[in-house]
Formats: C-alpha cells, structure tokens, sequence
C-alpha cells in the first residue's frame, strides 16, 4: 500500500514545488495516510484545502481503500 501511496504523490508534487512546498509520506495504516507538508506548504492558510480536496481526493481516487490523509508533524503527533 505504501508503494501505491507514494506514486500518486509523485504526481502531486510537481503542483506543490511549482508553489514551494513538498509532501512526505509518514506512514500509512487502516486507510490513513499521514503525511508532513514541508516548504511553503508548512504552515500555510490553505494547506487543509490542498490535502482535502487535492491530496486525499486524488489518493481516493486511485486508491479507493483510502479512507482519510491527515497532516503529521516528523515525529508523528497529529497536526503540522
């Protein structure tokens, strides 16, 4: 599943670098997926729009198993 994950995110991160920011991929269990938004992405306004409706639709989407992404800080508590 994690291998899944990672190659729609490969798609994504072209759309997030053109705006300077970056996601990684924390872990994934029982159709979570959390990630860390890094960059500009980090702390930015519209980084909950960007994972609802960019990143979590576009991973439902291939991957309907999926069922929530919710942001992670590297240490793995909840939050950015």
């Amino acid at each position: 599943m994690r291998e899944q994950v990672e190659a729609v995110l490969a798609k994504l991160r072209p759309t997030l670098k053109a705006d300077g920011g970056d996601i990684e991929l924390i872990d994934v269990k029982d159709g979570v997926v959390q990630v860390s938004l890094t960059g500009a992405c980090h702390g930015c306004p519209m980084s909950e729009m960007t994972l609802k409706h960019g990143v979590e639709k576009a991973l439902k989407e291939s991957l309907p198993e999926i069922k929530a992404v919710v942001p992670v800080n590297k240490h793995g508590a909840a939050g950015c």
